[in-house]
């Protein structure tokens, strides 16, 4: 039985679950998301809580059971308070601006990085170097993040670069020079 499987998933008050064929349906008062269920795991859902079952055994059953009960867990999250990811740009000459509601990146390249982000995705660019991705599906958050990070990922010698503000970057020692 998977461990975080097993565990129930509390449901704040403003958040209510449907349930329609085999998608859930979480609305919350940051929005709405909606997800498809393997048809190998049961939802059941009590006065406040839910828990994920399986509906049999099988290995696919049982490699989804965990992962499921996270992902409902992140949609009720989400709806509820929803998530961020900032991102720090390090280089001189390095900077973001949003212009029309596009992120526009000057990052060592001959021209201009536009990014044009989803309409249910947020992007504030904070002086010029601090970059927050807002939304309420966590997925979606972390994907556009992870595409803005590898247009310049960090590299180790400089360090320069788009990096997530958490990330500690390894750097290396360059050349050592004749004798």
């Amino acid at each position: 039985m998977s461990r975080i499987g097993k565990r129930l998933i509390n449901i704040p008050d403003k958040v209510q679950i449907q349930f329609d064929n085999d998608y859930i349906i979480v609305t919350g008062p940051k929005g709405e998301l909606r997800k498809k269920l393997p048809s190998s795991l049961k939802v059941i859902q009590n006065n406040e809580t839910i828990h994920v079952v399986r509906a049999n055994e099988s290995l696919v059953a049982r490699r989804l059971h965990g992962m499921f009960r996270t992902i409902i867990s992140n949609l009720i999250e989400g709806v509820s308070k929803g998530f961020e990811r900032r991102l720090e740009i390090q280089g001189v000459g390095y900077r973001a601006q949003i212009e029309t509601g596009n992120l526009v990146l000057n990052i060592g390249f001959s021209h201009p990085v536009i990014i044009n982000p989803p309409s249910n995705l947020e992007i504030n660019v904070v002086n010029n170097n601090n970059i927050i991705v807002k939304g309420i599906d966590k997925e979606l958050v972390g994907k556009i993040a992870a595409q803005i990070r590898s247009i310049r990922p960090p590299e180790p010698y400089k360090g320069k670069g788009i990096r997530y503000s958490e990330e500690l970057v390894r750097r290396k020692v360059g050349k050592a020079g004749k004798k």
